[in-house]
């Protein structure tokens, strides 16, 4: 009879830390699809799109730094070039199909420490 060890805490540590990864990962995946249809004049506020993350909390955060990036977001009166538009991040965060893609990018993430185990 074989004998296993279980080193749970390092499991779970390996775990959270993929999972942060992946989190992280996907942020990128939405700052990508969001930068598609952010508003584009001189493309200043498509530039300005980031991803940032807090490991302690575990939050990841996409955004964009300009003074007007949350009226270029809020404001659906607002004229922009063909295929740019208003809500830029909130319309792919909402698209399924974003969402699964995203969830699919944690989940792999998530799975690789238990690969070869």
């Amino acid at each position: 009879m074989a004998l296993v060890e279980w080193n749970g805490d390092t499991i779970e540590a390996l775990l959270d830390a993929a999972s942060f990864e992946g989190t992280q990962l996907a942020g990128e995946y939405l700052l990508g699809e969001s930068t598609q249809i952010v508003p584009h004049e001189e493309g200043d506020l498509e530039r300005s799109g980031q991803v940032t993350s807090d490991e302690s909390t575990g939050i990841v955060a996409v955004s964009y730094d300009r003074p007007y990036a949350v009226r270029q977001h809020e404001d659906l009166t607002l004229r922009h070039d063909e295929g740019r538009e208003a809500k830029y991040l909130e319309k792919p965060m909402n698209d399924v199909q974003v969402q699964g893609t995203m969830l699919a990018i944690i989940a792999k993430a998530a799975g690789e420490p238990l690969r070869g185990v």
